[in-house]
């Protein structure tokens, strides 16, 4: 009887070590694409952007939500209104804006609040503001743990607050410092000193040098926060606009007049028109180019990580690591036997 030979026992496999590919060797991947495929999802889908004003009253900020929108490239093709006038508010109110240009669809939203400051008591006067920012946190939130949810969640989260800072020339008052410490906790804010037309040059160079260092001496993160820069390119971008932009002095006008044969947006004064889109006057230019041409996305980025990552961190936190309850899910709770 022949005796059983066993059966050779297969040799471990060894991973093979990653090898470098040369791409010349392979010709084109088309990895590049993937640009042009989000720019196209992009395009098909839009995007949402919202902006909150804030500020003392008096101080041009509706005028300012007109100015933004008519100023924009494609405000020709805007079914606005131009004879339409915000009233002054008198309630937190969202007004919104589809804008499409270049085939990109992006609904824009201001979020108009009441001016403060004009009251006997203007203690804890930021709540109601702080309180909205949260709001908007909450419903995304509870959007997002729902176990059906949608495949895109409304945002109305804000993602920037322009803040409004009254042309003294002399110094930031005590409520703002205080209100600016309070919100730029929960949202990134710009500082705007409004109605810039009404200090000289000189006067303006030194209000901004001194806002500066006012809101540095309190501890007052404005947008771009240095803690977020991101690499030495950032920091090198951002430390020139915290340093010189901020904050930026800005003249809002919705009227236009005719200059040199063109229509401009501007203000008529005794010496002569002050054209809102004319760096020379002014730095709304600057304000809406490094809003919407230059930062628009890492706003988004840094709301969406930052702010809302912190304020849903501790939404779970304090509700044991649980999602929150919707009031309707407990009322339905409530109604079952």
């Amino acid at each position: 009887m022949s005796e059983l030979v066993p059966e050779p026992r297969p040799k471990p496999a060894v991973p093979m070590k990653p090898v470098s590919i040369n791409p010349n060797l392979l010709g084109y991947i088309g990895i590049d694409t993937i640009i042009e495929q989000m720019r196209k999802k992009t395009m098909k889908t839009g995007f949402d952007f919202n902006i909150m004003v804030v500020g003392q009253s008096g101080l041009g900020k509706s005028t300012l939500v007109n100015t933004l929108f008519k100023s924009q490239v494609s405000r020709k093709a805007s079914s606005w209104n131009r004879e339409e006038k915000i009233p002054k508010t008198v309630e937190i109110k969202a007004i919104g804006h589809v804008i499409e240009e270049g085939g990109v669809k992006m609904k824009l939203t201001v979020i108009d609040t009441p001016g403060f400051g004009d009251q006997i008591n203007n203690e804890n006067c930021w709540e109601p503001i702080e309180k909205y920012i949260n709001e908007q946190y909450e419903k995304f939130l509870k959007e997002e743990v729902n176990i059906a949810r949608k495949k895109r969640i409304p945002d109305t989260r804000v993602h920037c607050c322009l803040y409004f800072i009254s042309p003294t020339g002399h110094s930031l008052r005590p409520l703002d410092l205080e209100f600016m410490k309070h919100l730029s906790k929960v949202v990134n804010i710009i500082p705007v000193i409004a109605k810039a037309d009404t200090m000289t040059l000189e006067e303006k160079s030194e209000f901004k040098q001194r806002v500066r260092k006012e809101l540095e001496v309190n501890g007052i993160e404005f947008y771009p926060q240095k803690e977020f820069d991101e690499d030495l390119e950032d920091k090198t971008e951002n430390d020139k606009i915290r340093q010189e932009s901020m904050p930026f002095a800005v003249v809002g006008s919705d009227k236009e007049y005719q200059v040199n044969g063109k229509r401009v947006l501007g203000r008529k004064t005794p010496w002569g028109i002050i054209e809102v889109e004319n760096l020379n006057h002014c730095e709304f230019a600057l304000l809406r180019d490094f809003v919407i041409r230059t930062h628009l996305q890492d706003l988004k980025e840094v709301t969406h990580n930052i702010h809302y990552e912190t304020y849903r961190a501790k939404r779970l936190n304090d509700n044991g690591g649980l999602p929150p309850v919707s009031v309707d899910t407990e009322e339905s709770h409530d109604s079952n036997p």
